[in-house]
C-alpha cells in the first residue's frame, strides 16, 4: 500500500484540499517509458492550470543489479536475446521521444547502472523540499541523452548540485544506511501492492493509470478524479 502521508514534491499547497490535483508517480530512472511518461505528465499538468502535488515512489527494473552495474549490450543480450532485434523498438523509442522534446542517445549509453543511489537521491529532494520531479527530469536527461552513470557519486554530485541539493547533504545520503533502507522499504511496499511495472500513476488515490498514456489521456483521467467520473483505464483497487 502506498502510504498517503508521503511529503510532497516541489512546496505543492496541501494534498489534502479538494482543489488540489494529486498525482503518485511509479517509476524508474533507467526506464524510457517513464522519461515519456513525465514529460506526459508535465504537459498534462499544465494543461489543467490547477494547483497539483506531485509524488515520486521508487521501482527498480533491475533490483538485483551489482553495485557497479553491467555493460549495456551485455545487459540486452541478458535481458532480451540478440540487440539487433530490438533496433526497431529502440527507433520507435526515438521517434517517441523527439516528440515530447527528448533527444534519446542510445549510442551514448555504455553502462546500465543501479538505481538505488538515484532513487536516494530523489528522497534527499523530498526531504529538503527541493523539486524531486526537477532532479528525475535531470537523472533521466544525464542518462538517457548524455550517458551518465547515474550510480556513480561524482555524477550524482554533479546533478544534484544542478538541481538545488549542497554536496554534504548529497555525500550525507548515500553514506545513510537508512536512507537505503527507507527506498527499500517503499519498493517494497510498492510490490506488494501489485506492480510489476512501470511508470505508473496514481490520481487523487482514486484512479491507478498504468503506463505512458497520452497527455491529453491523463488530462481526462484529472478530470474524472477531480469530478467523480469513473475512468476506463487500468484501474488498481489495491493501491490506496
Amino acid at each position: 500500500m502506498i502510504n498517503p502521508n508521503v511529503r510532497k514534491s516541489s512546496g505543492s499547497d496541501d494534498a489534502g484540499s479538494p482543489a488540489i490535483l494529486q498525482v503518485d508517480i511509479i517509476a524508474d530512472l533507467v526506464c524510457p517509458w517513464c522519461y515519456l511518461g513525465k514529460r506526459r505528465l508535465d504537459d498534462a499538468l499544465l494543461a489543467v492550470h490547477g494547483p497539483s502535488a506531485v509524488n515520486w515512489y521508487p521501482f527498480q527494473l533491475n533490483p538485483a543489479m551489482p553495485e557497479k552495474g553491467m555493460g549495456f549490450e551485455e545487459y540486452l543480450a541478458a535481458r532480451f536475446g540478440d540487440p539487433k532485434t530490438l533496433q526497431p523498438a529502440l527507433a520507435q523509442l526515438t521517434a517517441a521521444g523527439a516528440a515530447e522534446g527528448i533527444t534519446f542517445r542510445f549510442d551514448r549509453i555504455s553502462h546500465i547502472p543501479s538505481t538505488l543511489n538515484a532513487h536516494r537521491l530523489m528522497k534527499l529532494a523530498e526531504i529538503e523540499g527541493a523539486s524531486v520531479s526537477g532532479l528525475a527530469e535531470n537523472v533521466m536527461r544525464a542518462f538517457f541523452e548524455e550517458g551518465l552513470d547515474i550510480s556513480r557519486r561524482e555524477v550524482l554530485l554533479e546533478i544534484g548540485g544542478r538541481s538545488g541539493l549542497t554536496p554534504y547533504g548529497i555525500n550525507r545520503t548515500l553514506d545513510d544506511e537508512a536512507t537505503k533502507q527507507t527506498v527499500l522499504s517503499q519498493e517494497a511496499q510498492v510490490r506488494r501492492s501489485g506492480v510489476t511495472g512501470v511508470p505508473d500513476f496514481l490520481i487523487n488515490k482514486r484512479l491507478f493509470v498504468i503506463g505512458a498514456q497520452s497527455t491529453e489521456s491523463l488530462v481526462n483521467v484529472f478530470d474524472r478524479a477531480m469530478f467523480g467520473q469513473e475512468s476506463d483505464l487500468p484501474v488498481s483497487t489495491t493501491i490506496h
